[in-house]
């Protein structure tokens, strides 16, 4: 069965880095579409970056990621990654790894598999 483990979360100081993991089972990240979402406390969740099934990326346009953070995937690992630099307070969130076999940009309806999350705290 699908299975998604998130890890990498941790507090850090501003201006810092950190890199997410999610470690995928029960398919293989080149044929679904896996993204990263966010919820920060008191707000809706919302999708940060994604990678479709044809290697399509995607950042976020309302959030201010472009340019900080990194989605990338391993096939070998069969891991999504999100590599995230210069992170700011705002960027403080429990964070997602979604998936689906029709998993699109930054959907949430299109992403039907979830794991159960990463914290990042920023100060």
């Amino acid at each position: 069965h699908v299975q998604l483990v998130e890890s990498g979360g941790g507090s850090v100081q501003a201006g810092e880095s950190l890199t997410l993991s999610c470690a995928a089972a029960g398919f293989s990240v080149n044929t679904y579409g896996m993204a990263w979402f966010r919820q920060a406390p008191g707000q809706e969740r919302k999708g940060v970056a994604s990678i479709d099934s044809d290697g399509s990326v995607t950042y976020a346009e309302t959030l201010p990621v472009k340019g900080r953070f990194t989605i990338s995937k391993d096939s070998a690992a069969n891991t999504l990654y999100l590599q995230m630099d210069n992170l700011k307070t705002d960027d403080t969130a429990m964070y997602y790894c979604a998936a689906d076999p029709g998993g699109f940009r930054l959907w949430q309806r299109t992403y039907n598999f979830w794991g159960l999350g990463t914290q990042v705290t920023v100060s």
